[in-house]
């Protein structure tokens, strides 16, 4: 079987959709490599290191190199047919304009609506973006691939998607995770980042939607005299949490990071003493499995997908509720018996996630359609 993979974000986007582009095609690479999978990326980084059953396409003109987005749409479906592609995975949302044309059977993953459910938090054009990509992705489709039964939830929902048409298929997080870090590891990551001995942690970009102020209002509610460290690339929501850090005088406690690789992350994962993820909407929450791959304690919000991603190995509050939090912080960092309870709980739902179950799962839907 040939799989392609329009990829671009596995080669763009340090971490969300990039980070299941690149698990899912190294996972589909590791346990079925009989199989032969193209990308197909119109800009080429150092994200991503191929493995050997993985191919790569990308722009050879000068126009379509300048113009990877024009390539991406308009050019990608006209090379399938040379490549011998089987099947064709849209991997965030996107399949090529004039694939239907080709007959080659497709799959695209929708990974969220959050655009519709918090139009707020997106610029208008963003929003419209999105929609045409996504309805035109879902149209186009031999079959709908879902992160979460929250997404496919909205798909019907929202946008009127025949839940037939979908599939759910939860995301698988690093294999990295699952693995401990020596000692030696640790104290290389916590010199390097000059870390506190003990600390909180959050882990995801920082935007209103994730919502880091109520951490740390929640950690000023509380009173607690402990770090915390958030790890996440900035937007223009890091100046509310600048002013608020100001105003509590939480200036010593606050350690910000980001550009951290995975090695880096897998280390601060295992040395936090709590991951607090009180998202208001997630397509699935990533960190949450990563942290309770990594046998640490999670703290995540009890709405959307965030109790799928969780399961019973997680401690749920209302992301609205800024004292919740930090009481629920605090029982964590108080309560001994209640922080190994979370941990096994979650080492246990993590393993529901494992690279090889997901990949027997991808496979056998490619094998579906292809069987048709």
């Amino acid at each position: 079987m040939i799989i392609g993979f329009e990829a671009k974000r596995l080669y763009q986007n340090l971490s969300g959709l990039g980070n299941y582009s690149r698990n899912t095609v190294n996972l589909l690479a590791r346990y079925y490599p009989e199989n032969r999978y193209v990308l197909f990326v119109p800009r080429l980084s150092d994200l991503f290191t191929p493995p050997a059953s993985v191919d790569i396409i990308s722009p050879i003109s000068g126009f379509s190199k300048k113009f990877g987005t024009f390539w991406r749409i308009f050019k990608v479906s006209g090379l399938l047919k040379k490549s011998k592609i089987d099947i064709f995975h849209g991997l965030s949302h996107v399949l090529p304009i004039g694939l239907k044309r080709t007959g080659i059977p497709s799959v695209v993953t929708i990974h969220d609506l959050i655009y519709l459910r918090y139009p707020e938090f997106y610029r208008r054009i963003d929003r419209k973006l999105y929609l045409f990509h996504t309805l035109t992705g879902c149209r186009k489709a031999t079959k709908i691939l879902a992160i979460s039964e929250q997404t496919k939830n909205d798909l019907v929902n929202l946008l009127g998607i025949d839940p037939a048409k979908i599939e759910v298929i939860h995301q698988s997080c690093n294999n990295a995770y699952y693995e401990r870090v020596s000692e030696e590891q640790k104290a290389i990551v916590r010199e390097k980042f000059n870390l506190p001995e003990k600390f909180i942690l959050c882990v995801g970009t920082i935007e209103v939607r994730k919502n880091q102020l109520a951490i740390l209002e929640g950690v000023a509610n509380e009173k607690l005299d402990i770090p915390v460290v958030i790890v996440g690339k900035p937007t223009s929501y890091k100046r509310i949490l600048d002013e608020y850090i100001l105003v509590a005088g939480l200036r010593k406690q606050l350690v910000f990071l980001h550009d951290t690789d995975t090695a880096d992350l897998q280390a601060i994962y295992q040395m936090a003493e709590v991951m607090v993820y009180p998202s208001f909407y997630e397509g699935f929450g990533l960190p949450v499995l990563e942290a309770q791959a990594s046998g640490c304690p999670v703290i995540t919000s009890n709405v959307s997908s965030l109790p799928e991603a969780g399961g019973n190995g997680a401690l749920y509050v209302n992301p609205a509720n800024s004292s919740e939090i930090g009481k629920a912080i605090t029982s964590i960092l108080t309560n001994s018996e209640l922080k190994e309870e979370m941990i096994r709980k979650g080492t246990r739902n993590a393993q529901l996630f494992g690279d090889h179950i997901v990949a027997d799962k991808l496979a056998n839907l490619y094998r579906s359609i292809l069987t048709k």
